[in-house]
């Protein structure tokens, strides 16, 4: 009993560990959209994001001799299509044609909450109350923020956000939920090559005549979000999330802001406010706290075997 302790305390670190790489790759996300954007059209920036992580994904799969999904497994791959390969890339792009990334970033805090609930409702994760109550007070610190600073903030923007966040967390707890038995560098992988016959064609279509006259910022940008952003980022968020608990891992993502707000101001030179700091230090001890009331697959399934 002591071994099944230890070896269930080890993979929910090993979860934290690896979701805590993928929050990191993630926080330079909106940052780099925010730079693609100004040299490229949101829909081609969509399309030949997904396309290039598609070929990057697809050729790994061909090396490494991959199983084809099952038919069983289509309908949650398609599901992680539209909410992280197609979703959440789109809207944020939109969003950040009218706000600032450092204001995109503020919505980003209160993607664990909803991360959470379809943890709930698609993973089979019961999280204990005390979780509930910090998940929703680290969310309540990044979503105070920004209602506070409504008034500057475009709405029509702050509604493309909240559009990305929702679809984003969706795809999620999908993609971690399939993790479990597919793999995680596996489900991005066959999600990105599931897009590819819809992306490619829109890729070609909307790219500019001048697509070469781009400054490097913005290919920058577009290379980052590509490959770190589209595939790197999830192969190490998809293991955390399966090995650590969707809703639980999910709240690492309460640090993404600090950590590109921090971002924003070094590369895009935005203003970064006390508020948006102290949001963001009330929401990293919510998931501290988050954490210790959290329960990992492992920890359900331990105690499921211990008590049979």
């Amino acid at each position: 009993m002591i071994k099944t302790a230890q070896v269930t305390q080890a993979t929910t670190t090993q979860g934290w560990i690896s979701g805590l790489m993928g929050v990191m790759i993630f926080a330079g996300s909106l940052p780099a959209t925010k730079l693609a954007v100004m040299g490229f059209d949101p829909v081609f920036l969509t399309a030949v994001r997904a396309t290039l992580a598609a070929l990057l994904g697809g050729a790994i799969l061909l090396l490494c001799k991959q199983r084809r999904p099952t038919k069983d497994n289509l309908p949650a791959l398609i599901v992680v299509a539209l909410g992280v390969v197609v979703g959440f890339p789109l809207l944020s792009a939109q969003a950040l044609q009218y706000i600032t990334s450092a204001q995109a970033i503020v919505f980003v805090g209160v993607l664990p909450l909803f991360t959470a609930m379809f943890a709930v409702l698609r993973g089979g994760e019961r999280p204990s109350a005390l979780f509930w109550l910090f998940a929703l007070l680290g969310s309540l610190c990044i979503a105070g923020y920004a209602a506070a600073h409504s008034g500057e903030m475009s709405i029509l923007g702050a509604l493309w956000m909240l559009g990305a966040v929702i679809t984003c967390a969706v795809g999620y707890a999908e993609g971690a939920r399939l993790s479990r038995t597919l793999g995680g560098w596996q489900v991005i992988s066959w999600a990105l090559v599931i897009s590819l016959p819809m992306m490619l064609p829109i890729a070609y279509l909307t790219t500019p005549v001048d697509v070469l006259s781009a400054s490097a910022t913005a290919w920058l940008g577009l290379l980052y979000v590509s490959f770190f952003s589209m595939f790197i980022g999830f192969v190490f968020w998809y293991r955390g999330l399966a090995l650590g608990g969707i809703a639980a891992v999910g709240q690492l993502q309460l640090l993404q802001p600090f950590l590109g707000l921090i971002l924003a101001a070094f590369l895009l030179h935005e203003t970064v406010d006390l508020g948006m700091v102290m949001s963001t230090l009330g929401a990293l001890l919510c998931v501290v706290a988050a954490k210790k009331f959290s329960i990992s697959p492992a920890a359900m399934t331990a105690s499921r075997n211990t008590s049979q």
